[in-house]
């Protein structure tokens, strides 16, 4: 058999819409001729890089598959996906606009405006908490398998904060999907500043970050399974599509901010103005779905609609198939986005 490719995974924060990065991720364990080194994930991209990273540790790529399923079916609340695949008539797009302009949909969204979730008093809850709780937190922060980050945003100074190794409990991952319209801070003690700190989605400063991946003992491979699109043809112009468009590129900033830096230093290694070895190469990949993302919105990340998570499931297994199909013999040697056109 011959040597297996090492890649490491970046994956990206956007609620439900990461069961986009539940089927890519299907995908690429089923592939043996990939070995996943690391993983850097931020809020959904957290959770599924948990099941991913303990899922290796306890029996393999087989084992993760399993648990990206048992994951995703808590997060639907269903124990099989296809209850609705009598949606598949309407459409994902169909389907997103009917929960986008929903009276409840309408009325929750009001309501997180107006209110804070300090407000609910005795009767909060987080509906994450027994989600996250189900992992096996010995395998996610242990040594074995590819090596894991998780991102966060420390609320006081507005910092990225990146758990690693033992750092990495429930509290870290539910912090990395705090999203401060929706739930309470979530507090925990904070090595780097030895002090109990507050912190919310990480998604704001690190979606994901990819630093940490950057030189040895990490490949110089990192695929980005992207679930918020880079780019929309048409104008916002309802005040659900605005805020939906405000909240893409927020939550794209921070991954185009490292992506530009990874691009200016490839440039000065390839003009010769810094020696190999002083930066690390980079050799950027990305799966995405961009058309698919597009008929979606922020109302579609916020519930988890059985047959949109079917679709998206459906759409990221794709996408990585495409990846692998289109650029498998490009990882090691280069990368298989040119960073240079993103950014003319």
């Amino acid at each position: 058999m011959a040597k297996r490719k090492r890649i490491n995974l970046a994956l990206q924060g956007g609620g439900a819409h990461g069961a986009f990065t539940w089927g890519a991720l299907d995908r690429i364990l089923q592939d043996d001729r990939i070995e996943i080194a690391s993983i850097s994930g931020t809020s959904a991209g957290a959770l599924n890089g948990a099941a991913v990273k303990s899922g290796m540790v306890q029996g393999g790529p087989e084992q993760a598959r399993k648990n990206l399923d048992a994951l995703w079916h808590s997060v639907a609340g269903v124990k099989d996906l296809r209850i609705a695949d009598w949606l598949s008539t309407f459409g994902p797009g169909a389907v997103a606009q009917s929960i986008e302009y929903s009276w409840p949909y309408a009325w929750g969204d009001f309501w997180s405006r107006v209110t804070s979730p300090y407000a609910y008093g005795p009767m909060y809850q987080n509906p994450l908490n027994e989600i996250v709780a189900s992992f096996d937190f010995d395998c996610v922060c242990g040594d074995e398998g590819p090596a894991f980050f998780v991102c966060a945003t420390r609320v006081r100074n507005g910092k990225l904060r990146v758990f690693k190794g033992e750092e990495i409990c429930k509290d870290a991952i539910m912090a990395s999907a705090c999203l401060p319209t929706l739930y309470q801070a979530v507090e925990k003690y904070d090595a780097e500043t030895g002090q109990v700190e507050a912190f919310w989605d990480g998604g704001y400063t690190g979606n994901p970050a990819l630093f940490p991946m950057f030189g040895d003992p990490f490949p110089p491979d990192i695929v980005i399974i992207n679930i918020n699109p880079l780019e929309r043809d048409t104008l916002p112009t309802t005040p659900q599509q605005i805020q939906n468009r405000i909240n893409e590129i927020g939550f794209n900033t921070s991954l185009l901010r490292e992506l530009r830096a990874i691009d200016f230093v490839q440039r000065l290694l390839d003009e010769g103005k810094l020696q190999a070895g002083e930066m690390a190469r980079v050799n950027i990949h990305m799966i995405a779905d961009d058309p698919l993302m597009n008929e979606l919105s922020v109302a579609t990340k916020v519930v988890p609609n059985t047959y949109i998570l079917s679709q998206l499931k459906k759409a990221g297994f794709a996408a990585a198939d495409r990846f692998l199909e289109d650029h498998f013999d490009a990882i090691g040697r280069e990368g298989s986005v040119d960073l240079r056109v993103m950014f003319s």
